[in-house]
């Protein structure tokens, strides 16, 4: 495996892909054509150095990432229907509406997690705690029940019909990043017979976050019950930072190491990746071809390897494009 450095997403009925500064989103529209969006996306690590230091670049990555995550999932649902009205708005009349919305849904979706995912276990752990004499059984036990809360969560939701096409197109961005960076040619046939699991999933990571979550509260406790209710959400950026080093350091290793520990979230990813149609194969193709020169790194990488070379790489579907 050779670090491509791309990454992305599932959108409703499509795939987000991310390369340095330019990401693209292709979607298949109810009519069958894949439309394809380019555009820049500099982030908060762009302006300043800073922010691109280890365990701060986390922080950032993760806020970037929610940002980009929330404006092209906006995106992907603009096709699905459109009334009149709002085919009546202008361009930029849209981009407002949209901009508020993203605000928005961001900080419902923040306080949600926040409130579900941090500070629920935690109340629930000081009801065990009544029976439990030791602080730090108790904090592990916290994180347990927050691991649960989050696979049910995640193992609920996949029973949705929206939200299994979603998984589906989660698999075929996997398998797209997977097939390149094991030295194979862009294609439906070589995607296909590809891994639907990635070490650098974002369902890896929230799993690492949960696990360093009681490593260090383990080290950060207060009598208070405020204190220790607040340094749970106070933290987050810290856990988050921690977890992205991590998950990076994992994803670009290929080692009996990092494979060892990459294992948990690989089998997490059975719960949010489901295997895909060649349809949906062609729309991760299109929106990695848009943002990578997959042709140029296979030719760095792995010279002239024989790679099963077929020419049609998206299975002639119409596709228009947008920047």
């Amino acid at each position: 495996m050779k670090y491509s450095g791309i990454g992305g997403q599932a959108v409703i009925e499509g795939v987000m892909m991310r390369n340095k500064n330019k990401y693209a989103v292709a979607v298949r529209k109810p009519d069958g054509e894949i439309e394809v969006k380019t555009d820049e996306c500099g982030g908060i690590a762009a302006k300043n150095a800073f922010f691109r230091l280890p365990f701060i670049r986390g922080m950032v990555n993760f806020i970037d990432s929610l940002v980009l995550g929330m404006s092209t999932l906006t995106y992907s649902t603009s096709f699905i229907e459109e009334d009149e009205d709002t085919s009546k708005k202008t361009e930029e009349e849209k981009k407002k509406s949209d901009a508020v919305f993203n605000v928005i849904t961001i900080l419902i979706s923040v306080v949600l997690a926040v409130g579900i995912f941090m500070v629920g276990p935690y109340y629930l752990s000081l009801l065990i705690g009544r029976y439990i004499k030791s602080e730090s059984l108790v904090i592990l036990i916290e994180g347990l029940i927050r691991v649960c809360i989050f696979v049910g969560y995640v193992s609920l939701i996949s029973l949705m019909k929206d939200i299994k096409r979603v998984y589906m197109y989660h698999g075929a961005e996997h398998k797209c990043i997977n097939c390149i960076e094991h030295g194979l040619e862009l294609n439906v046939e070589n995607v296909r017979k590809s891994s639907k699991e990635h070490k650098r999933c974002g369902t890896s990571f929230m799993l690492i976050v949960m696990c360093i979550s009681i490593l260090v509260l383990m080290f950060v406790r207060f009598d208070s019950k405020v204190l220790r209710m607040l340094s749970r959400i106070v933290l987050i950026p810290v856990i988050a930072g921690i977890s992205y080093e991590i998950l990076r350091f994992a994803g670009t290793h290929d080692n009996k190491f990092t494979n060892i520990l990459s294992k948990p979230g690989l089998l997490l990813q059975g719960l949010t990746t489901k295997e895909p149609d060649d349809s949906m194969i062609e729309v991760g193709i299109k929106s990695v071809e848009a943002v990578f020169d997959w042709r140029e790194y296979l030719k760095e990488n792995f010279g002239d390897k024989d790679n099963d070379v077929q020419t049609d790489s998206a299975g002639g579907h119409t596709e228009t494009s947008k920047s």
